[in-house]
């Protein structure tokens, strides 16, 4: 291999590396374990570069190439019998149908076809399709809570609360700065948060959730922005679950599903 193919190959990589974070991120719900994974995957690509599909675009491949990493170590679910916040959601993820969580975020999180989503995990096309299905009726059953909503913007805002209140959660009121956040956790404290950046009053929503978290204890997270890639360089404690804008009804509701699965995950540092 010539180093102007390597040259490119490291290119690919590097422009879609921060989506394979987010993935591997939101499947183990750990930062930390996701990135083991995805570092995982770099280490077998380096190995041989074969491992990289020459016939799939490059985030199709890299991905691919993760679910190699995935799979070769079992797709690992403990299932602990504590009753930790973790534990209880192993319990919950080992209950699932083999391979339909993956194939739904891989779909409504990342935004791939029926049939790239079965080039990467190896399936026909329908049976990605039919895996997909199966993972929204079983992550939707039984996973009702409140939800709080940190957005400055109202018509987003709205949005998300109707996406919300549609899947069966409450919403417990919508916050547009850190005060009103903060204020809104103390009269009704939420099962997850549902945040923005930033903030009406150039204030931070990481700010605010972490304020949130340090006051009233862990709870499920996700984070919406317009720039992702900023928040998932691999250099700090970044969220598990994190919607880029401009969002679809589906990745709203998608990470809402996937966040309620865990109980806690892994904050920015304020």
């Amino acid at each position: 291999m010539t180093d102007t193919t390597s040259a490119d190959l490291a290119t690919a990589i590097g422009g879609e590396l921060p989506y394979l974070r987010r993935y591997a991120r939101a499947l183990t719900g750990k930062q930390e374990t996701g990135d083991r994974y995805a570092a995982a995957t770099l280490e077998a690509i380096l190995a041989d570069r074969n491992v990289m599909h020459p016939d799939l675009a490059p985030k199709v491949a890299l991905f691919r190439a993760f679910h190699l990493i995935w799979n070769s170590s079992g797709a690992p679910v403990d299932t602990p019998e504590d009753e930790t916040p973790e534990g209880r959601a192993q319990q919950r993820l080992a209950g699932l149908t083999r391979n339909s969580r993956e194939a739904l975020l891989l779909h409504s999180i990342e935004g791939f076809t029926a049939d790239q989503i079965g080039q990467i995990m190896d399936l026909p096309q329908s049976e990605a399709s039919h895996l997909v299905g199966i993972a929204r009726r079983e992550m939707a059953t039984g996973l009702r809570g409140d939800v709080m909503i940190i957005e400055d913007e109202a018509v987003i805002a709205m949005d998300l609360s109707e996406i919300v209140k549609g899947m069966g959660h409450q919403v417990t009121g919508i916050a547009r700065t850190r005060d009103d956040a903060e204020n809104l956790a103390a009269r009704h404290l939420p099962d997850l948060i549902l945040a923005d950046i930033q903030l009406a009053d150039n204030s931070s929503g990481i700010d605010a959730v972490n304020a949130i978290l340090q006051k009233h204890g862990d709870r499920p997270i996700i984070f919406i922005t317009a720039f992702p890639e900023r928040l998932l360089t691999g250099e700090r404690p970044e969220p598990a679950f994190l919607i880029a804008k401009p969002y679809t009804e589906e990745q709203v509701r998608s990470a809402v599903s996937q966040a309620m699965f865990f109980a806690s995950t892994e904050m920015l540092d304020s």
